[in-house]
């Protein structure tokens, strides 16, 4: 398995939680998860916005990303989701979850959330607010080829959007 490569979607999501960071006024302090953090992006990003580097945590079920994120010098465990992060707790948690539905072509845990594309999003959220602290937030990326009516019986808000030339990318607020 390879590292997901950063792409539109990464940046996009890049993009949006500098912003978000930058409404926090004590950032330094907050704890953060990157889940899925394939090569680091949103974890570089959240540190050039000012959170401490011992507060981040990188999490990712591929082994090389893990690596490869260690090797830029941010704390990263492997992990299916949750599952190595026992009661662990953050103010932060994001994820650019792999979100296109599995075909023959592509059955990849970088990209293909499932059969139906919306299965290790619903994993996602029904494990990510045991792990929030208490005002915390959670952004979760999907696309508009993720099947959607299961995802929004949690009670998600579509916060931001972007058009791609064959799907929108969009932000979800958990």
């Amino acid at each position: 398995m390879e590292i997901y490569p950063i792409s539109e979607d990464s940046i996009f999501f890049a993009e949006f939680i500098k912003k978000e960071i930058a409404k926090i006024k004590n950032r330094m302090n907050l704890k953060y998860l990157d889940m899925g953090a394939g090569s680091g992006i949103l974890a570089e990003t959240t540190f050039k916005m000012g959170i401490k580097k011992e507060n981040i945590l990188c999490a990712d079920i591929n082994q090389l990303s893990v690596w490869f994120v260690r090797k830029k010098g941010f704390n990263c465990i492997k992990s299916d989701l949750f599952k190595n992060l026992k009661d662990k707790k953050f103010d932060l948690i994001t994820f650019n979850a792999p979100y296109l539905p599995g075909d023959k072509y592509d059955g990849g845990k970088d990209t293909t959330g499932g059969k139906k594309g919306d299965e290790t999003a619903l994993s996602f959220l029904k494990q990510a607010k045991r792990h929030l602290n208490k005002n915390g937030k959670i952004f979760l990326l999907i696309s508009s080829l993720t099947p959607f009516n299961r995802i929004k019986k949690f009670g998600v808000k579509i916060v931001d959007k972007k058009k791609l030339f064959f799907e929108e990318l969009l932000i979800l607020d958990v």
